[in-house]
């Protein structure tokens, strides 16, 4: 009897719902909860979801098939936002929009380096880490397992490739020109293979550190209580979007190297933290989920200090936000149930 790709790899109808499930939340985590994508523009997301929940969604598969940990995931997440800076929709390469690129904050050498490191930061977390935790927490019992076929990588990879040229023509052939009124921008090929270059090495180095973060045992202590992780991640996630705000000159008289400076050393210090909690034999499942909660609460909190909401946008992002809220006190519940079985 010949064996389907499927069985060999003991995959199910749960898995593709799991698969499904991350690479349409990826983008609706990171785009239109935050309010980047308005829902006047929710159409948007079918490019999004081809770039965004498939990048996230091949992240997390790599990171199952070599049996990797955090790390290599969160390297992994560092490598699509490099991809989408630096040659999907080059925006840490081409001057920003709405400012004059002869006095744009933090652009030197032909890169947007404050731009460059407050996306990376977001990306990483809000496109690849905070939704693989929640949908995996929906499917707690495939949490360690692959979730695609080979020939679904192939399909998922290939909607990737087709929606990064899809993403790359709507925003810098289309948007650019034609919303902002900005000429096009070529960046220099060295820069685009650079960029790629550094994905590749990204990707080695996910591959290299698969082991670590991967103990078994766990260092003595207790995780405290799981509301706790929600409202850490909230106080330090919330002061990342002013990163953000400094690539468009909120902080004009701050020095750059000063920005870049403190900027790393606070992503730094969080990712420190973050370990050494995650680290102790108290921090469980529903931790976790909370740590993720918390940080969807602040990019949900600080998209609406984006300006010129229309009355639509703005009543959609209410209820989408709302509806989050209660998805995430439904996912925190069934957590705990399950925990405390």
């Amino acid at each position: 009897m010949q064996v389907t790709e499927s069985k060999r790899l003991n995959l199910s109808s749960k898995d593709t719902r799991a698969a499904i499930t991350l690479a349409v939340l990826a983008p609706v985590i990171a785009e239109l909860l935050m309010g980047s994508t308005r829902v006047s523009f929710a159409f948007v997301l079918v490019p999004e979801i081809m770039v965004w929940g498939c990048g996230a969604l091949l992240a997390r598969e790599m990171v199952r098939r070599w049996r990797g940990g955090w790390n290599s995931l969160m390297l992994l997440g560092i490598a699509l936002g490099v991809a989408e800076e630096c040659v999907i929709q080059q925006t840490s390469l081409a001057p920003l929009v709405g400012l004059d690129p002869a006095r744009a904050y933090g652009r030197f050498f032909g890169m947007n380096w404050v731009w460059m490191i407050g996306l990376l930061v977001f990306e990483t977390i809000w496109v690849v880490l905070v939704p693989v935790e929640f949908v995996e927490a929906l499917f707690p019992e495939r949490r360690r397992d692959p979730w695609l076929t080979n020939r679904g990588i192939l399909v998922s990879s290939a909607l990737f490739v087709v929606g990064s040229c899809i993403a790359w023509y709507m925003w810098t052939r289309i948007a650019r020109p034609m919303k902002f009124h900005v000429p096009p921008y070529q960046p220099p090929l060295s820069y685009i293979l650079a960029g790629a270059a550094a994905i590749v090495l990204l990707i080695l180095s996910a591959y290299l550190l698969r082991s670590a973060g991967c103990i078994d045992t766990k260092a003595p202590g207790g995780g405290g209580p799981a509301w706790l992780a929600a409202v850490v991640a909230f106080v330090v996630a919330a002061p990342w979007f002013t990163v953000i705000g400094w690539a468009y000159g909120s902080m004009p008289k701050l020095p750059v190297w000063i920005a870049i400076s403190s900027a790393l050393t606070y992503a730094l210090m969080g990712l420190l933290v973050y370990k050494w909690w995650t680290a102790r034999s108290g921090w469980g499942e529903l931790h976790s989920v909370m740590a993720a909660s918390g940080a969807l609460l602040a990019s949900m909190i600080m998209g609406f200090l984006e300006g010129n909401w229309s009355r639509v946008d703005l009543i959609g992002k209410i209820v989408l936000d709302l509806a989050a809220v209660l998805a995430m006190i439904y996912l925190a519940s069934k957590t705990r149930a399950r925990s405390s079985v």
